[in-house]
């Protein structure tokens, strides 16, 4: 058996397509146009990346986008009264804050702040106890867009067994939360699980968010699982030589064993281009959610939980 390679690029390009297709709608009937606010504290290099990216996706998708950059050494309190600013915008549907923030700022303090049903990241607090109670909440990026591609791929997820690794606020948690909302079986394992790789053997969907490069073997896996790879973890390889500082190249790997998992799976998501694209389509989406439960509109088909 060779499992069927999920395409997290190409799946997200469609995401990333529905949403522009309802911002026109929403610009044209109703005279609305999506806003997204980004605010980074700081230059933290990944987190500079990330901002880019997200900004220039807002943009392709017909939304406005508005970032925010402030110092490293920017004051809590400055950060608060920028985040009240935006809850009060009219303009503004959606705000991150890009995390992390520097240590002397409280991150849940700031998370906290910002107006829930603003807040696209789905980390308030609020939206978390919506989330684990089957209230409509806005929901995290990345357990969403696992969700979207295992509705894709399964159709329905009715009676499956599933087993998420990592009980991370970000991804484990709400993902177990989300495939109970679509009646799985839900099991959340993690590093001191007895006989982990037994508990994930049962399994009908494993969704690995654990942060361990390789730690999913393949003869933990049941045959004709799906696997969903939330793991990204940059490795030393040395095969790829050098870089002209003397360093060994890296390159990009998941939770999961990805050559010996795809031959007892029956469908996967690589690292790179699993669920990685899928982070930013769902904040896009999840921006035009917010639009439309701001103004008592219709919510977009397909691109909420």
């Amino acid at each position: 058996m060779t499992a069927q390679i999920i395409d997290g690029k190409g799946f997200a390009a469609e995401v990333r397509q529905k949403v522009a297709g309802h911002v026109t709608r929403l610009r044209e009937e109703h005279g609305l146009t999506p806003g997204l606010a980004v605010v980074l504290v700081g230059e933290d290099p990944a987190s500079q990346v990330y901002v880019r990216a997200k900004g220039k996706a807002t943009v392709e998708a017909g939304m406005e986008s508005f970032e925010h950059r402030l110092d490293a050494d920017t004051p809590e309190a400055d950060l608060l009264a920028l985040v009240e600013k935006l809850n009060k915008d009219p303009a503004v549907h959606g705000i991150l804050v890009q995390l992390p923030l520097p240590e002397h700022i409280d991150s849940d303090l700031v998370i906290n702040a910002i107006d829930p049903d603003k807040d696209v990241d789905g980390f308030h607090i609020l939206n978390v106890g919506r989330l684990g109670t089957g209230q409509k909440s806005m929901v995290p990026c990345t357990p969403l867009g696992c969700l979207m591609m295992l509705r894709h791929h399964h159709g329905t997820l009715s009676g499956k067994e599933a087993v998420v690794i990592g009980r991370s606020n970000i991804v484990g948690k709400p993902m177990a939360h989300l495939l109970l909302g679509d009646s799985c079986t839900v099991t959340i394992a993690h590093s001191r699980t007895q006989d982990l790789p037994g508990v994930v053997r049962r399994a009908d969907i494993v969704v690995a968010a654990v942060g361990r490069p390789g730690m999913v073997q393949g003869d933990w896996i049941k045959p004709g699982a799906t696997v969903i790879d939330v793991g990204i973890n940059r490795i030393e390889a040395p095969e790829r030589g050098t870089n002209e500082d003397g360093s060994v190249k890296t390159r990009l790997v998941g939770d999961v064993d990805f050559d010996s998992a795809k031959d007892v799976a029956g469908a996967i998501t690589p690292v790179p281009g699993g669920v990685g694209p899928m982070t930013i389509a769902c904040l896009l989406a999840n921006t035009v959610t917010a639009c439309a439960r701001a103004n008592r509109l219709p919510e977009p088909e397909g691109l909420t939980a």
